[in-house]
């Protein structure tokens, strides 16, 4: 069962000007909910490096960049979504699936690098690529956050 949350959503223009903007909003959330320091710069890089690919790969000419934050007492769920689309984040969680961290560097497609850093430094990552890119990044509250939820990382290998 999956708890109640804040939901706070945006839609800005996929343009880089507006990366910074996200940045800000994520680190303001973060910071009300009692994130450390590195764990706050660790989030702004990666929902900063989610947008920017959308800015970079999503759209020919012009797009939005979707990004959904839902707070719960124990985490931080970020949504950045390429479709422009309204979505329904219960809708598609059974469609999200985990990156695959296993995979060597250097054998990682273009763009791979930056999905490769954003499961380094968050907790949980999931994608799905079914109309658009959906990319769901969470980050637990609490140094022990890791190892309480080791079943529910995407990082692990199998």
């Amino acid at each position: 069962m999956t708890r109640q949350s804040d939901r706070i959503e945006m839609k800005v223009p996929a343009k880089p000007e507006y990366v910074g903007v996200i940045r800000l909003t994520v680190s303001g959330i973060a910071n009300r909910i009692g994130y450390t320091y590195d764990d706050i710069e660790d989030i702004k890089i990666a929902v900063a490096e989610a947008c920017t690919n959308v800015v970079e790969h999503a759209y020919e000419g012009d797009g939005c960049i979707s990004v959904t934050f839902h707070v719960y007492s124990d985490r931080l769920e970020v949504v950045v979504a390429d479709s422009g689309e309204s979505f329904d984040i219960e809708g598609i969680r059974d469609k999200l699936g985990p990156i695959d961290a296993s995979q060597p560097i250097n054998e990682l497609k273009e763009g791979g690098l930056g999905l490769f850093l954003i499961n380094t430094l968050m907790d949980k990552v999931e994608m799905s690529e079914k109309d658009g890119v959906i990319l769901m990044m969470t980050k637990y509250l609490g140094r022990d956050g890791v190892e309480r939820y080791v079943d529910e990382t995407s990082a692990t290998t199998q």
